[in-house]
């Protein structure tokens, strides 16, 4: 695993946890963990499993006992880590969102394709994808529950900008992040509302905005997350992004992203609603999804909240008797097993780095949109 921190500790504790409660066809191990200082490196090893530490992830990747890349790193180096990675052999797991740029991900998912035909999977960590709820609301989707698709509401809102003298950690600089709430949240709200639908979004018009505009630098020797310094700096990130969707059946979405939604803390919602029956999911109860049958008499209509805890219910006969509630920390132990089964099938599994290239397309489209004043611009590919 390349990069540790926040992610680090959510992927780490996948790969660990996954092969004592599914049957993985093969057995990870565990074997490095890289990041820049050696000393915090050796400590994330220890903490959270890892064999050993390094600090050169271009050794790691020349290494023969290494056959999969775990990418956590901040957006700027996904597309040299992820194509090194790719061209020496090894499958690739990268977070998203997939690049910084377009033409990052681009040359991303073209490495990939190549790659695939000697029989290299790689796949994008959109783990929501991988919340038993939501992988439920898309069987119903596709089993017709829910008749034509007539319009989608999605958002994933945070609160944790309000403070305007949080310190102006990487996250808010362009270079890293590439984006800011658009990017970082509002990638997994784009995906969540075309995996659910099995449909694209081919076309935008929106706006973002910068909240608070400057910001205290960190403190020198902190990292890039450290304590804030005396010193002000810029904010190149939106705080926030609003923007209209439609997708290719013609339905309209929209879509908001927001890190000063004050008292939200991660609310990842998403409202689809079809000419027979709607669905509506939200992260902060992620063991419900509320589902409303329009062929139900009308005095017998309402939604009514589905607990998805059932053994029926995707991944969850894995682990606790009904009713005992799973949490965020599952579904980066579903993506481990469901990237483990693709390695031993030798299928290529998703999300792939193509639908990686078409989120980070809708992202470059709403920041252009946005440029230009909300008009609408499409999503090629």
């Amino acid at each position: 695993m390349i990069g540790h921190g926040f992610m680090g500790a959510a992927h780490s504790q996948g790969w660990r946890v996954a092969p004592r409660f599914f049957d993985l066809p093969l057995a990870p191990a565990m074997q490095v963990v890289v990041g820049r200082d050696a000393a915090a490196s050796a400590a994330a090893a220890e903490r959270w499993g890892w064999a050993e530490s390094a600090t050169d992830w271009r050794e790691v990747i020349a290494r023969d006992d290494i056959d999969l890349i775990d990418i956590v790193t901040p957006g700027d180096t996904h597309a040299e880590i992820a194509i090194a990675a790719l061209e020496a052999g090894k499958h690739v797991l990268c977070e998203k969102p997939l690049a910084n740029t377009v033409e990052e991900a681009e040359a991303m998912a073209a490495t990939a394709a190549t790659a695939a035909e000697r029989g290299v999977v790689s796949m994008v960590g959109f783990t929501y994808r991988r919340v038993p709820a939501v992988a439920f609301a898309r069987r119903l989707v596709a089993e017709g529950r829910l008749g034509d698709i007539r319009q989608v509401r999605a958002e994933y809102l945070q609160d944790w900008l309000m403070d305007a003298e949080a310190p102006l950690t990487w996250r808010m600089k362009k270079e890293h992040a590439g984006s800011g709430a658009l990017g970082d949240i509002g990638a997994h709200a784009i995906d969540l509302a075309e995996h659910i639908t099995g449909q694209r979004v081919a076309k935008v018009s929106g706006i973002i905005e910068t909240i608070v505009a400057e910001r205290p630098v960190l403190a020198a020797g902190s990292g890039l997350s450290g304590t804030a310094g005396s010193d002000r700096g810029t904010v190149t990130v939106d705080d926030l992004a609003l923007f209209t969707g439609r997708l290719t059946s013609g339905a309209l979405a929209s879509f908001e992203a927001s890190r000063f939604r004050t008292g939200r803390k991660n609310a990842l919602r998403i409202e689809i609603s079809g000419a027979l029956g709607a669905l509506s999911f939200d992260l902060e109860r992620l063991n419900e999804l509320d589902y409303y049958d329009a062929t139900q008499p009308a005095d017998e209509q309402g939604f009514r909240r589905i607990l998805v805890t059932e053994p029926g219910h995707p991944y969850v006969s894995a682990w606790w008797p009904t009713g005992h509630m799973l949490g965020y920390e599952h579904g980066f132990s579903h993506q481990v097993r469901d990237l483990v089964a693709a390695v031993a099938d030798g299928t290529q599994p998703e999300p792939s780095f193509a639908d990686g290239l078409h989120v980070q397309r809708v992202l470059g489209a709403v920041e252009q949109s946005s440029s230009a004043g909300g008009t609408w611009v499409t999503t090629a590919g």
